[in-house]
């Protein structure tokens, strides 16, 4: 999503926005874990099928992702948020229900691990020092915890992405992780 992509006017990308981490940024876009890009096509997107997915969104529980480790691409530094796996989640529902949507035009094969892009900018001759001292930088300012309950739309108008729509995830309570139980002691009822 930028500079290079194919991109053209109606595309849509589906994003999970992580504004704790908007201040860590370079990449010139709002600090976002990807869900789906692309998805389909903006023109069609009637109610009807913004209440299918709205209702697939909302079948998943909302999580807590926590930012605290580095890694790379070529030419990417990122965030690698943990846990992946409601995020692959996510993913997965949504190319099984529209399988024309396919992880980055298939470019990275069935696509790439979770992550939060900081910085995009360096070529090969200057990533290695330029995003090290970066990394330097920033690394005072993690581990990040953000909860996201919301997967936002966003839809290329030609030259930039704009935000169109943001979809819920399901409510979870706070409290013990669910799934597990409280031991009682014995004799203590």
């Amino acid at each position: 999503m930028g500079e290079g992509w194919p991109d053209v006017p109606g595309d849509t990308a589906l994003t999970l926005r992580v504004p704790e981490a908007d201040p860590l940024v370079r990449a010139g876009f709002p600090a976002h874990v990807t869900v789906l890009y692309p998805f389909v096509h903006e023109s069609r997107m009637d109610a009807a099928f913004r209440r299918e997915l709205s209702a697939l969104l909302g079948g998943h529980d909302a999580f807590t992702l926590t930012l605290a480790r580095f890694d790379r691409y070529p030419g990417v530094l990122y965030l690698d948020p943990r846990p992946h796996a409601p995020v692959r989640a996510l993913t997965e529902d949504l190319t099984r229900r529209w399988p024309e949507a396919v992880p980055y035009r298939g470019i990275f094969g069935p696509g790439l691990a979770p992550h939060l892009t900081i910085a995009n900018h360096e070529g090969p001759a200057t990533q290695d020092a330029a995003y090290d001292a970066l990394e330097r930088e920033l690394a005072p300012l993690l581990p990040l915890t953000c909860r996201i309950d919301t997967v936002q739309l966003i839809v290329r108008d030609g030259e930039r992405w704009q935000d169109r729509a943001g979809f819920a995830l399901r409510p979870v309570p706070p409290g013990p992780p669910r799934g597990r139980r409280r031991r009682v002691p014995a004799g203590s009822i």
